[in-house]
């Protein structure tokens, strides 16, 4: 009888271990990627963004690192301009079980339910969203934005690694693969 109210805390658990960034994006279909070869940030835009600078320095490594597997290379007088914008909610989970003990359909009153049949969960996790936005640097135009979502860690030995995964996903999308 204990496992079967184990049961609904280990699903959750499994469901905010396995959690994953969900990605997004889009472009400029009529721009041409492949002359692009150099980049810097927008400090204007990244110098807004509301976030702690711990944070915020992750999150420009994680780019630097994905940007040079990608063959870029950092400039004073780049391509493009690279900004990010980032938001976040607080997600609260309320989940009930009900072991099911008992006789007949339908509503009413069960004298089974009563020793202990119920369990009702709440959990409260953030959730993050972040954009990165590629800008043509002579333009001054977006050519590309990529986003992602997935939910936040407050372990400071995990946040190098969450946030590389948010980047390296949104990354994985540039460049776009034209149809």
């Amino acid at each position: 009888m204990k496992t079967l109210k184990l049961i609904p805390i280990l699903l959750l658990l499994i469901l905010t271990s396995c959690s994953t960034v969900t990605v997004y994006s889009d472009y400029d279909k009529t721009v041409d990627f492949a002359p692009y070869k150099t980049y810097a940030y927008f400090k204007p835009g990244i110098d807004k963004v509301e976030i702690s600078d711990l944070d915020k320095r992750r999150i420009l490594r994680a780019i630097d690192d994905q940007m040079q597997a990608k063959g870029f290379t950092k400039s004073d007088n780049p391509d493009m301009l690279v900004n990010i914008f980032t938001k976040s909610r607080e997600q609260v989970d309320v989940n009930q079980f009900s072991a099911g003990w008992g006789y007949g359909w339908g509503w009413g009153w069960n004298p089974w339910m009563m020793y202990g049949g119920n369990q009702t969960t709440v959990s409260t996790s953030t959730e993050g969203t972040l954009y990165i936005d590629l800008i043509d640097a002579k333009k001054k135009e977006m050519i590309w934005q990529g986003e992602g979502v997935g939910t936040l860690t407050r372990n400071i030995d995990k946040k190098d690694e969450r946030i590389a995964e948010f980047v390296g996903k949104i990354l994985a999308q540039y460049p776009p693969v034209k149809k």
